[in-house]
């Protein structure tokens, strides 16, 4: 593995992290700049989840979690397939959280899925797609 590529993987890495920082901290500017302007975010897979463009779904998600008093993601088993300034990357991801009125947590889990462009600010996310797996304990569909 060459520098360069080492250099690439680990900025999307970065991206990734920041992207759970940005999520969990409620900083929607930090996390729109993540994204290109013309990006398309698709949470559908998620209970009630959406899917559309970057500051459609940046409003979606500001109102939406902002009930929530807890969440902490965990990104984990990076891999990006690194061509050029392109990169189709695929995450795992782990997420407790708490809903309101409720003392026990919530789980749940998937993978990420990114297609992304290296850009003059750096690595960003052009396409995200969650697929999450599971759900446990959702006081909102009682699974």
């Amino acid at each position: 593995m060459d520098i360069q590529r080492i250099g690439d993987t680990l900025d999307i890495q970065a991206v990734l992290h920041t992207y759970c920082r940005a999520v969990d901290t409620r900083d929607w500017k930090l996390y729109r700049s993540l994204f290109t302007a013309d990006a398309v975010l698709d949470y559908r897979s998620a209970p009630f989840g959406r899917s559309g463009p970057r500051d459609e779904i940046v409003d979606w998600l500001r109102e939406s979690m902002a009930v929530l008093p807890m969440t902490q993601h965990f990104v984990t088993n990076i891999e990006a397939d690194i061509d050029g300034d392109t990169a189709t990357v695929r995450a795992q991801f782990y997420n407790p959280m708490q809903f309101p009125g409720f003392a026990e947590l919530s789980f749940c889990g998937g993978y990420y899925h990114h297609s992304m462009v290296r850009t003059a600010a750096g690595w960003q996310s052009r396409a995200l797609r969650e697929d999450n797996v599971w759900f446990a304990n959702n006081p909102l569909t009682g699974t």
